[in-house]
């Protein structure tokens, strides 16, 4: 027994000298010698290549000693007009400023870069772009972010344009968390136990950020995966690799910290964020950590709940300087309540009243802001799906190439079989690969019927889901509308929203119809009436509206446009035709094909007609501008007819 604790004891002593050694190896000279080794470097190339492939370079000098370095080649650079080295040096640079929290200093330098794009290679390409996608996230420029993705994607730097974590900045924690869950989890191998580990605490991130208990269960998952990883001694990893699961395993124990604040555990939260701020600090040397930022403001939060009001001020005294607006407006309220607690009421309520003008000088332009980048992800989000779905469509006629070219090798096979055998038994063989070969076409043929029900779930899933976005546009124009006093704002938001509303429709019909591929007109022009009547129709109006749309179909192309017009017509003629409210309001539309490819449409209604000076208006309204615009891309021309008994428009289109 005594035998057994000895071998125990010398192992563990041994392997506290070997960590030690490690560490002593880690934290002392080498972190000097890879600035100094960075600056033994002849070219610029070889010094950005080390510079973006150094893990944890600020380890033993700062961001601020690699930056003045930096600059002084820059300005040697310069000197010697040396363009490539100038652009190497500008993108250390950027990234420097970057990783010390200076976001705008980091975008302005990318850009400048940027305008020089023809003299850079793939690598530095990506470099730059991947820079200017954290920084634009970081400034909260989401439509900038959006066109670097793009970018990225005609690079061929990445496949897809992904959208979750835009919606999560925008508050949509819930529908960033679904759609990260349908678009990450399937790049994730089982056997890849950081990647697994990434995910589960980014699922994590999106639940906390909603105040969700589940977000724990998450993380600990999470928590599993990083430890398996780093226990893994039987693969051979890069220092890089390394200090990354170090600092992700960091991360995790404060997000798990971070969850338990918010289920009022302070007590269970402590050792956790305590922990967490040592392994970023360790393993982010150097560089801003904005959970750094927030593990420290959770843990005075936790100090405050239990009373120890020393050490409050201890954390929050402490030198971090938090840069997101959510993250100042927590500071801010932890001084208030600390104040509050200690009967400081005046620094309290000083501390209240910067919340109150931070908060008032964000509600200024939030809600138009908010409208405009999310009717940027969506239309983008749109697009994306679309690319997707031509993707798949082009996978799918590959298949069946695929297949036809082994059914015709089939076929070969089956006749060299029928040449070479004779008699009997070769007949026989031949029959029974026959046999063989109906059964593998039937089984190809299950295959591709179900690929297909899959592919028209998926487009029909699609058009959903934009005509679910469309709705929340439209949910955000009604909104606007309610904060706007001014009479034309809200006629315009009403106009904007009809005209959502009209898109919105096209989607909704798509997906509720067996055929993905064409509306059914007749009842979309019904709908359409429906959905413009719930918003202009009043009182004394009797309009009798006839539709005249049997058996028309048209694609979506075509359908969009057509709808807006109509939607157009129809609200002018609920405004502006019977101002008297007369009983005998009438309006027709009709709708005809006239052949496989052309087709003709008349809409008259018997109001009040055009003003006299209709071609002036002409060019100030915003509604007849439209109409045209959209008739072009039908390839035709409104034409307008004005009676003394109403307007007759009308047009052919192919």
């Amino acid at each position: 027994m005594n035998s057994s604790r000895n071998t125990l004891l010398c192992a563990f002593c041994f392997t506290l000298a070997f960590v030690g050694f490690v560490v002593g190896q880690q934290t002392g000279p080498a972190g000097h010698n890879t600035f100094e080794t960075f600056k033994k470097q002849e070219k610029s190339e070889n010094r950005l290549d080390f510079f973006f492939n150094t893990p944890n370079r600020y380890r033993e000098d700062s961001a601020y000693d690699w930056l003045d370095e930096v600059n002084i080649y820059l300005n040697d650079s310069k000197k010697q007009k040396d363009s490539i080295a100038i652009l190497d040096y500008m993108l250390m640079q950027s990234h420097v400023y970057h990783d010390l929290g200076d976001y705008h200093r980091s975008i302005t330098i990318a850009k400048d870069i940027g305008k020089y794009k023809d003299k850079l290679d793939l690598k530095r390409k990506s470099i730059l772009l991947n820079l200017m996608d954290v920084s634009y996230e970081k400034l909260q420029f989401y439509a900038e972010q959006i066109d670097i993705r793009k970018e990225k994607r005609e690079l061929g730097l990445t496949e897809n344009i992904s959208f979750y974590d835009i919606y999560a900045n925008l508050g949509f924690y819930i529908k960033a968390r679904d759609d990260y869950f349908l678009e990450e989890k399937k790049k994730v191998e089982e056997s890849d136990y950081y990647g697994q580990a990434v995910f589960y605490n980014n699922v994590g991130d999106f639940l906390r950020m909603d105040k969700s208990t589940a977000a724990v269960s998450q993380y600990n998952k999470a928590k599993a995966f990083i430890n398996l990883f780093l226990n893994e001694i039987t693969k051979n990893r890069t220092e890089k690799q390394t200090n990354d699961a170090h600092l992700l395993s960091g991360i995790i124990e404060g997000n798990i910290g971070k969850s338990l604040v918010i289920l009022d555990e302070f007590e269970a939260a402590l050792p956790k964020l305590e922990e967490s701020i040592k392994v970023i600090k360790e393993y982010n040397t150097g560089k801003f950590s904005s959970d750094l930022v927030e593990n420290n403001l959770a843990i005075a939060e936790c100090y405050l709940q239990i009373g120890d009001f020393e050490k409050a001020t201890d954390y929050l005294g402490s030198d971090f300087k938090p840069f997101k607006t959510e993250n100042i407006i927590k500071k801010n309220q932890l001084y208030a309540t600390f104040y509050d607690k200690t009967a400081d009421y005046k620094n309290s309520s000083e501390y209240l009243m910067k919340n109150i003008r931070i908060a008032d000088s964000l509600k200024k332009n939030e809600s138009q802001l908010r409208i405009q980048q999310l009717a940027t992800i969506v239309g983008e989000d749109k697009n994306n799906a679309l690319l997707m779905l031509q993707q798949n469509r082009q996978e799918l006629e590959k298949s069946k190439v695929d297949l036809i070219a082994l059914d015709e090798r089939n076929n070969l096979f089956f006749i060299s079989l029928v040449f070479t055998l004779l008699g009997f038994a070769g007949l026989v063989y031949a029959y029974l690969k026959s046999i063989k070969n109906q059964r593998l076409i039937a089984e190809q043929k299950h295959i591709i019927e179900n690929s297909l029900i899959e592919k028209d779930s998926l487009l029909k899933e699609i058009h959903h889901r934009v005509k679910n976005n469309l709705q929340m546009v439209s949910s955000l124009l009604s909104l606007q509308t309610k904060n706007t006093r001014s009479k034309a704002a809200i006629e315009a938001l009403e106009e904007g929203k009809s005209r959502v509303k009209a898109m919105a429709l096209i989607h909704q019909k798509l997906y509720q119809n067996e055929d993905l591929s064409v509306i059914e007109m007749q009842g979309y022009i019904e709908s359409l009436i429906n959905s413009v009547q719930s918003v202009y129709k009043k009182g004394g109006h009797n309009i009798n509206i006839t539709v005249d749309a049997e058996g028309v179909e048209l694609d979506i192309d075509r359908a969009i446009p057509f709808g807006l017009i109509l939607n157009e017509l129809v609200s002018n003629s609920f405004k502006y035709a019977f101002p008297t409210d007369d009983e005998n309001g009438k309006i027709y539309i009709h709708l005809r094909k006239l052949g496989e490819q052309e087709g003709f449409f008349e809409y008259t209604d018997n109001g009040v007609g055009l003003p006299e000076d209709t071609e002036e208006r002409t060019n100030s309204s915003m509604g007849i501008r439209l109409m045209n615009r959209l008739a072009n891309q039908l390839q035709t021309k409104l034409n307008v007819d004005n009676a003394t008994d109403g307007v007759r428009f009308w047009f052919n289109f192919k």
